[in-house]
């Protein structure tokens, strides 16, 4: 198949977090034999952050780790449909985009063959109704929903007459457990503050619990206020700023166990849906505790796979055993790449993806294809 793809960007991932599933997809996909074209806005708003911080090296070193990842930036006032979507078979319009770019390629559908699709992942259909209300989903052929609530409202509120739960995933071929030589410290956690949307959270779950058993630790992520870095100073918590994506296995590699902190939407408002996080920690091998979220439409087996700490006690408890009982934190580890190996990678999501096009009426001997996906970890 062709492919298009209309993303904020594939080359960033500063404060966005979409791009690490996204380029675990265009990868799978290019590794079957399809044709990938990603857009991304010239200028948007990731990218310039990273280039304007950290300098263009930074997209230099990505390609280290994504060999042959590549992007077209356009601009909407200039940007041709006829000559961007010429013999697409399908095409993918991501949530994080201008509406106008989405009605453009919506009534660009209307007079051509391929079929298009639109991408959420965001909590935004919740929590921004009224903006998600605004894109105009008429001409689309339906809906890929990272869980099966943000489905079940698309359809309730007749955005759209066909969606698909489409969870995010691991990028396996980045995200693999890496050999231990020796660890920096206890606990890390890679994550942003969150726009004040898991700040008690973070506290009861992260900041006390390292504070008050006197673990070592380390915090990455951008856009922390001065009371959030002052906060984990006097947890004693080291702050390490912003890390690219690919760079977090190495990271995991270095301490004994991470925490998954949900911001408040997801676990108020859409259950079911955990983020990228947890399926990139558990891939990595390395025990993973979390604060309360339900797993509606059971992606893992909680209490196996990962621990559950209903409250700030709870955590400092799981972080003991962990920390302290050799088997059980081996037990997390295994389970967790057991789980992600057999259900949760982005090889897995393609091959969702492809019978999906086959739903949609794209000719089979276009869909099929002989992948090159890693061959998963021994268990």
């Amino acid at each position: 198949m062709k492919l298009v793809l209309f993303y904020h960007s594939l080359l960033s991932d500063w404060n966005h977090g979409n791009a690490h599933f996204l380029r675990g997809v265009v990868t799978e996909l290019k590794s079957r034999g399809h044709v990938v074209q990603v857009y991304e806005p010239k200028s948007g708003w990731s990218l310039s952050n990273l280039i304007g911080q950290y300098g263009e090296q930074k997209l230099e070193e990505l390609q280290q780790y994504y060999p042959g990842l590549e992007t077209n930036f356009y601009e909407l006032d200039s940007l041709n449909l006829d000559e961007v979507l010429a013999g697409a078979d399908l095409v993918l319009m991501h949530e994080w985009n201008d509406h106008e770019l989405v009605r453009r390629v919506g009534e660009h559908r209307t007079q051509n063959n391929y079929r298009l699709l639109f991408h959420d992942t965001h909590h935004r259909a919740v929590t921004e109704r009224e903006s998600m209300a605004a894109y105009d989903l008429t001409h689309y052929d339906g809906v890929l929903a990272f869980g099966q609530v943000i489905k079940e409202l698309y359809l309730k509120e007749g955005w759209t007459q066909k969606a698909w739960t489409w969870h995010e995933a691991a990028d396996t071929r980045v995200f693999y457990p890496h050999t231990k030589d020796s660890f920096d410290g206890d606990l890390v956690w890679i994550g942003n503050w969150g726009d004040e949307e898991r700040t008690a959270e973070l506290h009861e779950f992260l900041l006390n619990p390292v504070k008050e058993l006197g673990l070592k630790a380390k915090v990455y992520g951008v856009r922390y206020p001065d009371h959030a870095i002052k906060s984990l100073a006097e947890a004693g918590i080291e702050y390490g700023e912003w890390l690219p994506n690919y760079k977090a296995p190495e990271v995991f590699a270095r301490y004994k166990v991470t925490v998954h902190v949900p911001r408040r939407p997801y676990v108020e408002a859409l259950p079911g849906i955990p983020t990228i996080r947890p399926f990139e920690a558990m891939a990595c091998g390395i025990p993973l505790i979390s604060a309360p979220w339900e797993d509606a439409e059971n992606l893992f087996a909680p209490g196996k796979d990962f621990l559950v700490a209903r409250n700030g006690e709870e955590m400092k408890q799981h972080l003991q055993t962990v920390l302290t009982d050799q088997r059980r934190a081996m037990d997390l580890m295994c389970n967790g790449l057991r789980v992600i190996n057999r259900r949760h990678s982005c090889a897995h999501r393609v091959n969702e993806l492809e019978a999906i096009c086959a739903e949609l009426g794209i000719a089979p001997s276009k869909i099929s294809s002989t992948s090159n996906s890693p061959v998963a970890y021994a268990e």
